[in-house]
């Protein structure tokens, strides 16, 4: 919801302060930059404070950024750098949510459950986006932009709040984790190469940190996610506003088929998760993770290729959302993968990784618009397409099990 405001406000905001889709795609980046330059020190963070605190502490500065929000008007001198410096300053602090979350994974979760696990997680991404569509679309026309911003700053302080009250580091901390689940999470949180005691002796060596980053399987993730940020961003981004502008949809209209991709990325994020853990008992980590990650990308560009050409607005909304649902396929296998081959030090190397698909998201919210401005829409759609196969060809380098004993600085035997 945090996410998806600024795009409902867009066209509010850009006619306020005098904006064209350019300058308007300079705010969207800034949020992406912050947050992409943030996730190496967000996963740190988690790994030094623990997800539950740093979590919480997250969630309070974004709900004060997403409220300064709404100081940006004509009246004030610079107001274009102020909104940029507003939103950089909020990524900043979003940063920290999935490195926590999957150092969370890692402590919380087996193995054999993470790609539902994440499935969950993410699913909220595409029902936070999509569900608050409506709402934030009827504040906005009713109250204005800026109330909007003032709910989705109450709604994530309640959220923050009830977190850090419910939440633990570690079931070990947990006073409603009976003994008989504690000794099942115990059993099944490491994968293989993770219970070597060479590498809880090595676990704090800067050689270790540096072979748990510096490898070819994370190389290969961070990559990929890039491309998957490209293609999501556009959505997140630039969706409501193209079904608006380009498709001629009012404003009732366009907020209504403006959810059908984050329902579908809800609904794939789900069924990916528990499609990958199913294939991973069935096939094993690489192909039951990385399998369903390839495909969904290849469907995704195929989604995007075709709905980008499609002359009806309602057709092209409900094939291009199913591209999203596509692409949300995959989300839980990154996740999995990463804490799989992580282990303690989840938070960093997802960080590491959710920085590529930030980077990607920055890009595509300036670059989408510049590409279309000159050579249309569809081309902009073709370019994410491309960028999607490239993001699933990636996929074939990665093997949770070697990805594992490089992150950890272990050496096939």
């Amino acid at each position: 919801m945090d996410r998806t405001n600024i795009s409902i406000a867009g066209p509010a905001i850009r006619s306020e302060l005098g904006l064209d889709d350019v300058h308007l795609g300079w705010v969207f980046s800034a949020f992406l930059v912050g947050y992409a330059a943030f996730q190496v020190v967000g996963g740190w963070l988690a790994y030094r404070f623990g997800p539950r605190l740093v979590l919480a502490a997250g969630v309070l500065w974004w709900g004060l950024f997403t409220a300064l929000t709404t100081i940006a008007n004509p009246h004030v001198a610079h107001a274009l750098t102020i909104l940029i410096l507003i939103r950089f300053s909020l990524g900043a602090g979003e940063a920290v949510t999935y490195p926590a979350s999957n150092q969370f994974v890692a402590q919380w979760i087996p193995v054999q459950e993470r790609g539902r696990a994440n499935g969950w997680i993410f699913a909220g991404v595409g029902a936070g986006a999509g569900l608050s569509i409506p709402v934030l679309t009827w504040i906005n026309s009713h109250y204005g932009w800026r109330d909007s911003f003032w709910f989705s700053a109450a709604a994530g302080v309640v959220v923050g709040l009830a977190w850090y009250a419910m939440a633990r580091d570690v079931p070990e901390e947990h006073p409603r984790v009976s003994r008989e689940e504690l000794a099942h999470i115990q059993a099944n949180r490491s994968t293989e190469a993770m219970r070597h005691s060479d590498v809880r002796d090595a676990a704090d060596s800067q050689g270790s940190w540096r072979a748990a980053i510096l490898n070819r399987n994370v190389v290969a993730l961070t990559l990929s996610y890039f491309t998957f940020g490209y293609v999501a961003w556009i959505f997140f981004s630039w969706f409501f506003i193209y079904m608006a502008q380009v498709r001629g949809l009012n404003l009732k209209a366009s907020a209504l088929v403006s959810m059908l991709p984050f329902i579908a990325m809800t609904v794939c994020c789900l069924s990916g998760g528990l499609i990958s853990d199913r294939l991973t008992k069935k096939i094993g980590l690489r192909w039951g993770r990385g399998g369903i990650a390839a495909v969904s990308f290849a469907l995704t560009a195929v989604f995007l290729v075709i709905g980008s050409q499609v002359q009806g607005p309602y057709a092209a909304s409900m094939i291009l959302a199913g591209g999203a649902g596509a692409l949300y396929l995959s989300q839980s296998s990154f996740w999995a993968v990463s804490a799989d081959i992580a282990g303690a030090r989840s938070g960093v190397v997802s960080g590491v990784m959710n920085m590529g698909c930030q980077i990607g998201g920055a890009v595509t919210a300036s670059l989408t618009p510049y590409i279309a401005s000159r050579m249309g829409w569809i081309a902009a759609f073709i370019l994410a397409a491309a960028l999607a196969v490239i993001g699933g060809a990636m996929w074939l380098l990665v093997d949770p099990c070697r990805a594992g004993r490089a992150a950890t600085g272990l050496t096939a035997g």
